[in-house]
């Protein structure tokens, strides 16, 4: 490029057009508990505070990922969550801004560290739905924010950490559905007003690939508002996400799904599940990422 041409380039404010190629990576970890010692509860949900190795392999782990945007369920509470970014930030991995969705659950969040400014928060921490004749609530609301990459690219991200399969009085299943549901709803409202959006839902789910939440979630297939299984796999081909050691099953409940604006721009050779030694001692569930290369420049 000549001189001139170069200097009325940067003088216009244009030179990130030529770094628009430079691909992120978005990852999504239910890291296991994050929290202090819960002594209340029914005993399904009391838990000690988190060992100290096992959050070295998390840091570890996410060091080894090195994700530009990470979202995470089984937050702790606000004082944690600025505890673990510290512990990010020791071992490099700085983060810009954040944001943390405090639903009805008061112990396990819904979180997201970003290395791009957050310019727009629409989550929604208190979503209600009637189930038999009762007022429930979502228990983790939904997490939705809007990350500028650069000054053309922006990235939409909707986080959500659905029912967990331990038994209520309410039934599991149908709380997860009708949290899947309101969910669904919730991103295709999106979609109806930006069908060109770059969206990616991330989350725990707490539901296999062909049940109905996750069926509700990504919805009809070639409509516009379609949420596509961006499929990760690790290193050897598994899928399995998650590891219930009581009844020694593994099982597929962490998701990432793609917008149809979203899609074309995923790089899904390098969409994956980590296969690390050491995944256990950090977490019951393992990490799922994709790379996000931002190629349309213009598009919100």
């Amino acid at each position: 490029m000549r001189l001139g041409l170069w200097l009325l380039v940067m003088a216009l404010g244009q030179w990130p057009l030529f770094a628009q190629t430079k691909a992120i990576v978005v990852a999504t970890y239910n890291i296991e508990n994050y929290l202090g010692e819960v002594k209340e509860g029914p005993p399904s949900e009391r838990t000690k505070a988190k060992p100290a190795e096992s959050v070295a392999a998390l840091v570890r782990i996410i060091a080894e990922i090195n994700p530009d945007i990470l979202g995470l369920c089984e937050m702790g509470p606000p004082e944690q969550f600025l505890e673990f970014q510290e512990r990010l930030r020791v071992a490099g991995l700085g983060y810009l801004d954040a944001a943390y969705v405090e639903g009805v659950d008061k112990h396990r969040h819904v979180a997201l560290l970003s290395r791009f400014p957050i310019v727009a928060r629409t989550s929604k921490s208190d979503v209600r739905y009637e189930l038999n004749g009762m007022l429930e609530r979502v228990q983790r609301g939904f997490l939705d924010v809007t990350v500028r990459v650069n000054p053309q690219y922006e990235l939409r991200l909707v986080g959500a950490h659905l029912k967990s399969k331990l038994a209520a009085p309410e039934g599991e299943a149908e709380m997860r559905r009708h949290e899947a549901q309101l969910l669904r709803k919730h991103v295709a409202a999106i979609l109806a007003s930006e069908p060109e959006v770059n969206l990616l839902l991330f989350g725990d789910f707490n539901e296999h690939r062909n049940e109905p939440a996750i069926l509700e979630i990504m919805g009809v297939r070639g409509s516009a508002s379609y949420l596509a299984d961006l499929q990760a796999a690790d290193s050897q081909g598994d899928r399995w996400t998650h590891y219930w050691k009581t009844a020694d099953v593994y099982s597929r409940l962490d998701y990432l799904f793609a917008s149809p604006g979203l899609l074309r721009e995923v790089e899904r050779d390098k969409t994956l599940i980590y296969r690390g030694a050491d995944w256990a001692e950090a977490s019951d569930h393992r990490p799922v990422y994709t790379s996000v290369r931002p190629f349309n420049v213009g598009r919100r």
